[in-house]
């Protein structure tokens, strides 16, 4: 009972953010770039704070201000934190200066592509794409076509969450045992690992789109 009490508290604390908030100024100041730099490789490499400190000569207080980005450090500090984790002084860096880029693709321009698995009468038009990006997570947009040339296929399978959102016809979309009725601005948003595929092709020609996202693999 507590763990389910446990989690309708996540999410109900995550439908409580706003969208539009400005993140928080300090997520761009250098101090913060440098901790999460210096947290992620000490976690990669299974050091614990107390064996970073004693391999840097820092306290462990500094070493979380740091980590916590409450604190500017200096050079000679970075220094012994680079040779300490075996990284390049620079490396602390790459978070602060890494570019943040956004794709337009206007009306009929997005690419026409075959995904693993597509089949016979389904086109695909991918409309954007951002390759190894900070947030770890890869974004596929598709703009998907069904017309009286397409088979009904219940049974894709690929990793991530995916969300399909219908903007013209009607289509029975098949998701583990259920099978759901999409018209018009209905939106069906799923774990894309179950079996899942337009499995009924009630009025066509139908347009939706599939937003897929899944880890990126480093």
């Amino acid at each position: 009972m507590k763990s389910e009490a446990d989690a309708l508290k996540k999410v109900k604390s995550a439908l409580n953010q706003d969208p539009h908030r400005v993140r928080d100024g300090r997520e761009k100041n250098l101090e913060v770039a440098i901790g999460k730099e210096v947290r992620a490789f000490r976690k990669q490499q299974n050091m614990t704070v107390v064996a970073l400190a004693e391999a840097t000569g820092l306290s462990i207080g500094m070493l979380s201000k740091i980590e916590n980005g409450n604190t500017s450090p200096s050079l000679t500090t970075l220094q012994a934190l680079a040779n300490a984790l075996s990284v390049p002084l620079t490396a602390f860096l790459r978070r602060f200066e890494e570019y943040r880029g956004a794709m337009l693709t206007k009306s009929g321009q997005g690419v026409e592509t075959e995904r693993m698995g597509t089949r016979a009468g389904h086109q695909y038009n991918l409309l954007g794409h951002i390759g190894s990006n900070a947030s770890g997570v890869i974004v596929e947009p598709y703009l998907i076509t069904l017309t009286e040339q397409s088979d009904v296929f219940p049974a894709f399978q690929h990793d991530g969450i995916e969300t399909i959102y219908m903007l013209e016809g009607e289509i029975g979309y098949r998701h583990g045992t259920e099978v759901y009725d999409l018209e018009p601005g209905d939106t069906l948003f799923f774990d894309a690992d179950a079996p899942h595929g337009p499995e009924k092709l009630n009025k066509l020609p139908a347009r939706y789109l599939s937003i897929i996202s899944y880890p990126q693999h480093s």
